[in-house]
Order: structure tokens, then C-alpha cells, then sequence
């Protein structure tokens, strides 16, 4: 099996796999597929993968995308996890050149968080500078006082 870092096993290139490009929409749906196999496999596989070699007191882990991660997550690290959630209206995505893809943006990797998740922050971003900058400065504020 492939390491998830190393797309190259794919033959695939990995810069151009990070943009919205339609580089990466074509390989979309296979790299969907090639996690839920490891998923079905391992669930903790990705997120262990995400803490390999972290050694910081704090951790940001980006782009979860599935309930079984925050459970993971929140199993491995209890009351310490806090969830964050980003959200923009689908006019604010559609001005960031959003096209809804049926198969794609309403599977489980890209919805799976929409339900079932009590986030403990959630950060609006619709394109307000000072009001995305005001809700990030509360957060690291609240990480600081923790620490």
C-alpha cells in the first residue's frame, strides 16, 4: 500500500495535488477511494500519520474531515482536543470558484462533519478581514490560557 505522503507512488505530482486546480479534481475521487480503503482497514491510520514526529505542546491538525477522526482524536488526547470548524456561505464558496460536484462534495469525505459534531469553536470566513481576525485572535487567546 501507499504512504499518503508520497503520492509519487501514484505517479502523481503532490504540489499540484494541494491547489484547486483541475490537476488535482481528476484524481479527486480516486484518492477518495484509496482513503476509504485505508480507513475500512485502519481507522486511526491518517491520524496517527498526521502526529508522526510532532512533538510541540500544541497541534494543529487541519482538514479532518470524518466523525471517526475527532473521535479518535478525542479518544487518544481526551478533555485537551479542541474542534474548530470553518465555514463560509455557499455564495462566499461559489466567489472562490466552488463548483458543487455530485459524488464528490456530498460524500462522506467532504460532508462527514456536517452532523453528529459539537465543535467547540466554530470560525465564520466569508471574506471580513477584521471579523476572521477578531474570531482567530479569541481562539489563540483561549489555546494560550490553557497552555
Amino acid at each position: 500500500p501507499a504512504d499518503p505522503r508520497s503520492p509519487q507512488e501514484h505517479g502523481l505530482d503532490f504540489e499540484r495535488l494541494l491547489d484547486a486546480s483541475a490537476y488535482k479534481e481528476r484524481f479527486r475521487q480516486d484518492m477518495i477511494r484509496w482513503g476509504e480503503e485505508k480507513r475500512r482497514a485502519d481507522p486511526g491510520f491518517f491520524c496517527r500519520a498526521a502526529l508522526e514526529g510532532a512533538w510541540q505542546p500544541v497541534w494543529v491538525v487541519s482538514d479532518t474531515r470524518r466523525l471517526s477522526d475527532v473521535e479518535w482524536f478525542r479518544a487518544a488526547f481526551g478533555d485537551v482536543v479542541q474542534t474548530v470548524r470553518v465555514v463560509a456561505t455557499e455564495e462566499t464558496r461559489k466567489r472562490r470558484n466552488w463548483v458543487f460536484v455530485t459524488g464528490v462534495d456530498d460524500a462522506e469525505s467532504e460532508c462527514g462533519l456536517d452532523q453528529g459534531v459539537a465543535f467547540d469553536w466554530v470560525i465564520t470566513n466569508d471574506g471580513d478581514e477584521v471579523a476572521l481576525g477578531e474570531q482567530l485572535e479569541m481562539l489563540v487567546q483561549s489555546l494560550h490560557r490553557s497552555l
